[in-house]
């Protein structure tokens, strides 16, 4: 994916391919409709910097996030590089805690789409009414909304929530993914947000058909067959890229 530019800033080639994965993945947000304003916000971890992360710039648009204005920070949200943008407080105070204590969390997503907001605000959360949703029965986690996502000591109480699982829906709020790569985090959030589109949809007809356990453990049970060569999000990623593509490639910049 990486495309090298001469004015590129002093960095290495680690660094400038990661950057141009997470810009690619703001323009496929921002092409999917899960931007948010200037808010929410996608971490990826340097794979070869110890404790430095990437994050989008405070005040802008998902559709303006470049490769070269993306934010280095530290695990306490520093900023690492001479970046003119500030660092949304609220935004990296949940995300620094993921990646300070979840060795494998090295992309961390969270959105305030329509659709998961509104699953993460009705009593149950998401419902095994559909495919997408039968695939997370067990495997999402909860937690109360306790206000703006700025105070430091939530932190025990979100960890406690996540446990093992590494999807979760903030109770009145959104999604948070998290992933080993970005491709994987990016196909969570996709698969996590489609049965959020659909329930919400359902909920407009009646009464919804709920899956029997049985069948959801069948069905958990055979997902692998269905998985495409590559690594987890991976070739979905790609394809959602070349779509950027055609509309703008600014952010290789």
């Amino acid at each position: 994916m990486a495309t090298a530019i001469a004015d590129r800033p002093m960095m290495s080639d680690v660094e400038w391919e990661a950057r141009q994965q997470l810009a690619a993945c703001y323009r496929v947000f921002d092409m999917l409709g899960w931007s948010e304003m200037i808010y929410n916000h996608i971490t990826l971890k340097l794979p070869d910097e110890d404790g430095a992360f990437l994050i989008n710039p405070f005040g802008l648009h998902f559709s303006e996030v470049k490769a070269s204005n993306l934010v280095k920070i530290d695990i306490d949200g520093n900023k690492l590089d001479d970046s003119a943008y500030p660092v949304n407080r609220a935004g990296f105070v949940q995300h620094s805690l993921f990646h300070r204590h979840l060795p494998d969390a090295h992309c961390i997503m969270h959105t305030h789409t329509t659709a998961g907001m509104a699953v993460s605000s009705v009593e149950g959360g998401l419902q095994p009414t559909n495919f997408y949703a039968c695939n997370f029965a067990g495997h999402i986690a909860y937690h109360d909304f306790e206000g703006v996502t700025v105070r430091d000591e939530e932190g025990e109480r979100l960890l406690a929530n996540l446990g093992k699982k590494r999807m979760m829906l903030l109770r009145n709020h959104g999604i948070v993914v998290m992933g080993r790569t970005l491709p994987e985090a990016f196909g969570e959030h996709w698969a996590l947000q489609r049965p959020c589109e659909i329930q919400v949809a359902t909920a407009s007809m009646g009464k919804p058909l709920l899956v029997p356990d049985e069948v959801i453990e069948v069905h958990q049970r055979d997902l692998h067959l269905s998985q495409v060569p590559g690594g987890p999000g991976v070739a979905d990623f790609a394809a959602m890229v070349r779509l950027v593509d055609r509309i703008d490639t600014s952010w290789r910049e």
